[in-house]
């Protein structure tokens, strides 16, 4: 089902984006060589309980998963990219570690990912991350009302192409609002001009994921994990964002990820930054 929001329930989602922002921002800063995955499980749990947020994995059980799902985060590490389960892993020099939190506060969702190096990095990896990172900006520009589904779909496939990569297409975007997984399924290609016409209210989450080598997926044993089939690093990318009148608004913009972008040099550039609460 596809439900358009009023902007006080806009506005509250806001409020549950910023929530998850601050959350990655603090988990950024404590992944490090040395670190336990089970270490930022717990450090999350324990912001969701401070601020009264619930856990949208929490008891998660789609048809796909061995689950339910009993943990707050998806913690994927290098050939790992989606749904990762935390388990007790120390991170080491040069890991490519995703992490992806979705909340609710007061009855409204907000998602996001994002792909951090854990101490020395290699060009190859952030090169992937880099692709993912450009292709939702790209995305983000092109949610504007009055286009398509499928334009937010090509400016993906678009830009993971142009940096050398194949989206799958099996998971990728997803509406969201009052639960995680709402309508329209958002693809990580698609055609121009093609798809439902984005309209003011609609909130999306919009999540470019790429393998450095292959756009074939495998589960992992513990029926959560997907995997590059080659083994191959993984990245993953995502925001959650509004269909407005004055252009897309993103709900989950990290403040480190504001203070890293360069000054807006449009007005197009401009509605895309957060309007912090």
């Amino acid at each position: 089902m596809i439900e358009l929001k009023s902007p006080a329930e806009i506005e509250r989602m806001h409020v549950t984006g910023q929530f998850i922002a601050e959350v990655l921002d603090e988990l950024s800063t404590v992944a490090a060589v040395g670190v336990n995955l089970l270490d930022l499980e717990l450090h999350a749990r324990d912001m969701l309980k401070t601020r009264g947020a619930e856990s949208c994995y929490w008891d998660y059980s789609p048809s796909f998963g061995r689950g339910p799902f009993r943990n707050v985060i998806c913690l994927s590490v290098n050939d790992a990219v989606l749904h990762g389960l935390p388990k007790s892993y120390v991170l080491q020099d040069s890991d490519l570690l995703t992490m992806d939190i979705a909340v609710s506060i007061d009855g409204w969702v907000a998602d996001s990912a994002l792909s951090i190096i854990v101490g020395t990095p290699r060009e190859e990896d952030l090169h992937l991350i880099r692709a993912t990172e450009e292709a939702l900006e790209a995305a983000i520009e092109a949610a504007q009302a009055g286009n398509k589904i499928g334009d937010i779909s090509a400016a993906i496939g678009e830009v993971s192409t142009r940096y050398g990569y194949t989206p799958n297409l099996e998971f990728g975007g997803h509406g969201l609002g009052r639960t995680m997984h709402e309508g329209p399924h958002v693809s990580n290609n698609g055609r121009r001009g093609h798809g439902m016409k984005l309209r003011p209210g609609l909130t999306i989450a919009i999540e470019p994921w790429l393998a450095a080598t292959t756009d074939q997926i495998i589960f992992d044993e513990d029926g959560w994990t997907l995997r590059s089939a080659d083994g191959s690093r993984t990245a993953h990318s995502e925001h959650s964002i509004a269909i407005t009148e004055d252009g897309p608004l993103v709900l989950t913009r990290r403040k480190s990820e504001l203070a890293r972008r360069p000054q807006a040099g449009s007005e197009a550039s401009e509605q895309t930054q957060a309007r912090l609460p």
